[in-house]
Order: C-alpha cells, then sequence, then structure tokens
C-alpha cells in the first residue's frame, strides 16, 4: 500500500471510531407483555425522549439560535 492510501484508511477508521463512540448504545430490548400505552409512565418519558432527539439532532445539525445575527464588523 502507499503512503496515501494507509492515511487515507487510517483517518477513514478515526472517523468511523468517533462516530460510534458518540452513539447511545442499547443494552437490551424485549417485548412487553403489557399495554403499557395507558399508563403515566408513557406520558412521563415521551417528552424527555422528545426533548433528547431535539437536542442530539441540533448538535448533529450544529443549528444556531433562531434570530438575528449580530451587528458588527463583517456583517
Amino acid at each position: 500500500m502507499t503512503c496515501r492510501r494507509i492515511i487515507t484508511s487510517f483517518i477513514i477508521l478515526a472517523m468511523f471510531v468517533a462516530i460510534t463512540s458518540t452513539q447511545n448504545h442499547v443494552e437490551a430490548a424485549r417485548v412487553l407483555s403489557q399495554d403499557f400505552s395507558g399508563e403515566k409512565i408513557h406520558l412521563a418519558t415521551l417528552p424527555s425522549i422528545y426533548e433528547k432527539a431535539k437536542n442530539n439532532l441540533s448538535f448533529l445539525l450544529e443549528r444556531l439560535p433562531s434570530g438575528p445575527s449580530p451587528k458588527g464588523p463583517g456583517h
């Protein structure tokens, strides 16, 4: 392999490791025997899951805060 291929492979590997190390992993999953859709626990966890997903998505997209840009030199 040439030096260029080795460096490219190393960069791709480093990016893969960086992306996979920041993700949350599911440890175990199973089918529930009861229907918890009407329970209060479902309503309590839904907003927190929604907020966490919203925060993760905004982090990934690097969203800027809404509103006008600050005025200053270069704007």
